[in-house]
């Protein structure tokens, strides 16, 4: 059997196909019957490759976990950043402050070098500071 493009896999054989409504096709020895319904082991089969294929595409490498902790924690610098310059400018920052409680809720994945985990502590506590003093300032009289 060979793949020649977009139509499928199609027999070197004169064999024919059988095609079903849904527009897969299985190829026939010349001379058999179309089989009316697909058998248990292959649709049980087909589950179970769909359910590895999941599962696969769930499993993150430890590159993309670092490259999302990165991204997270300089998203969070960069709401620092904001924060910083509408306080700066006179203004109260509270979508800034908004977007920093945003940022700050996402998930942290843990890396395995401590150097960065220990960086990103340091800018989650930042927001954090930040964050309780804006608290602050909206509670005094």
């Amino acid at each position: 059997m060979k793949v020649t493009g977009p139509s499928g896999p199609a027999s070197t054989s004169g064999s024919r196909s059988a095609r079903s409504a849904s527009g897969f096709s299985v190829p026939q020895v010349a001379g058999t019957a179309p089989a009316s319904a697909p058998t248990a082991s292959a649709s049980a089969s087909a589950v179970s490759d769909l359910s590895a294929l999941m599962a696969l595409q769930g499993v993150d490498s430890p590159t993309e976990r670092r490259r999302r902790a990165v991204r997270r924690g300089g998203g969070l610098l960069d709401r620092l950043d904001e924060l910083k310059i509408a306080l700066l400018s006179g203004e109260t920052g509270e979508g800034a402050l908004d977007r920093l409680a945003r940022n700050l809720r996402e998930e942290r994945q843990d890396d395995s070098d401590p150097a960065l985990n220990g960086l990103l502590d340091q800018i989650d506590l930042r927001a954090a500071v930040e964050l309780a003093k804006a608290e602050v300032r909206r509670t005094a009289p």
